[in-house]
């Protein structure tokens, strides 16, 4: 029902996307998106780009007089960073200069495999566009789905698991807790305790320049049951979030509910009964599926875990060979985070959001807000009536 695409470069003028298919009458204002581009943007950890950026959003189509219109939503983030770069990233055949051309790729970084793939023969024409700049309009895009969401009650929220080996503890926890405790942290974790701990462990890493992965969970929580299908591989709503997820740039695996635990368990120690209500109707004492059955959502919250590796730029480099001469050289160092994990996890928030909101105007199509809402009210009483 929706899609988009983004444009744009790290250091270009601009990212832009472009979002097709929200209906007419949803609300949304700069600051439903420019609240997330800013969480996205913090961290303890983040690199010097993110004391040059202040992201904000312009929106220049599909938005009027505080509504959508059912047209095309075009949401543009300005480069501030591109003052400096102008001729580095210039258009024009003139301003070229091979003499600033990038020739050593970076280990673990799309360099290489994107020289080879689009005969380049300067990197920056890779690592500009595989840079995490883009994911900045990927929040755009996510914040406008979460404002559709939150319309009908759903909620997408998330939370660090960890940082290099160091783990945070939720137990005893509520959700709600987990996700009070969250929004406070420099870090996007709910244990203080842990959070001193990774906070010292980025301080060494970024000491020995080197950089740090983690694990964060993203959880939605409010979705109806019945999202997604389990008719056609491509309508699974776990494989159309997995595929998000794991397009963000460093996430390396992703797991759902109990994920690769259910390897240590009997099916009878790890499938969630089924019980029912006259007041509550069907329902569960546990989650272990993660919200999701049979590529559908079950009405529980979806819970998923994704892994992000270490940021492969370091400040004491890599060895790596010249792609001209052939020669081995320490890669190149471009400007980078210590550690992004909790960047990941807002990011991880927009990814989520657009699949559910996609998933639910499949499933309760119509061009206007209006009519959605009919046909969520609808729905909502055929559940309750089950």
């Amino acid at each position: 029902m929706i899609r988009y695409l983004t444009a744009g470069e790290s250091h270009g003028r601009q990212l832009t996307a472009i979002l097709d298919g929200i209906p007419s009458g949803l609300q949304l204002g700069l600051k439903d998106i420019d609240a997330d581009l800013k969480r996205r943007q913090g961290g303890y950890g983040r690199g010097d780009r993110m004391k040059i950026e202040s992201d904000k959003v312009s929106i220049v189509s599909g938005v009027r007089f505080g509504k959508t219109t059912g047209a095309p939503i075009t949401l543009i983030i300005e480069n501030k960073d591109n003052v400096s770069w102008r001729k580095k990233m210039s258009i024009y055949k003139k301003d070229s200069d091979e003499s600033i051309f990038i020739t050593k790729p970076r280990p673990g970084h799309a360099d290489l495999t994107g020289h080879i793939k689009y005969d380049q023969p300067d990197i920056r024409n890779i690592l500009e566009r595989s840079s995490a700049r883009e994911t900045a309009a990927r929040v755009a895009v996510g914040a406008v789905a979460k404002k559709l969401l939150k319309t009908f009650g759903i909620e997408v929220i998330s939370t660090v698991l960890s940082i290099g080996n160091i783990r945070a503890d939720l137990n005893g926890l509520t959700i709600d807790k987990i996700n009070e405790l969250t929004e406070r942290s420099d870090l996007r974790t709910a244990d203080r305790g842990a959070e001193e701990k990774m906070k010292r462990r980025i301080d060494r890493a970024k000491k020995d320049g080197d950089s740090l992965g983690g694990i964060f969970r993203v959880t939605v929580r409010g979705a109806p049951a019945g999202l997604g299908s389990h008719t056609q591989y491509d309508k699974k709503l776990d494989a159309k979030l997995a595929f998000a997820m794991m397009s963000i740039q460093a996430i390396k695996g992703v797991e759902f509910g109990l994920g690769f635990k259910y390897a240590d368990s009997p099916g009878s120690k790890v499938h969630d009964e089924i019980f029912y209500g006259t007041k509550r109707g069907y329902y569960k004492k546990s989650n272990n599926a993660g919200g999701i059955e049979g590529g559908m959502s079950n009405s529980e919250d979806i819970v998923i875990n994704c892994v992000m590796k270490p940021i492969p730029t370091l400040y004491k480099p890599l060895n790596s060979v010249d792609i001209v001469t052939k020669k081995g050289f320490k890669a190149t160092v471009e400007r980078s985070d210590t550690c992004a994990v909790p960047a990941a996890a807002v990011i991880g928030e927009a990814a989520a959001a657009f699949e559910i909101a996609d998933a639910f105007l499949t499933k309760f199509s119509s061009d206007n807000m209006k009519e959605v809402k009919r046909n969520f009210s609808a729905y909502k009483r055929y559940i309750r009536s089950l």
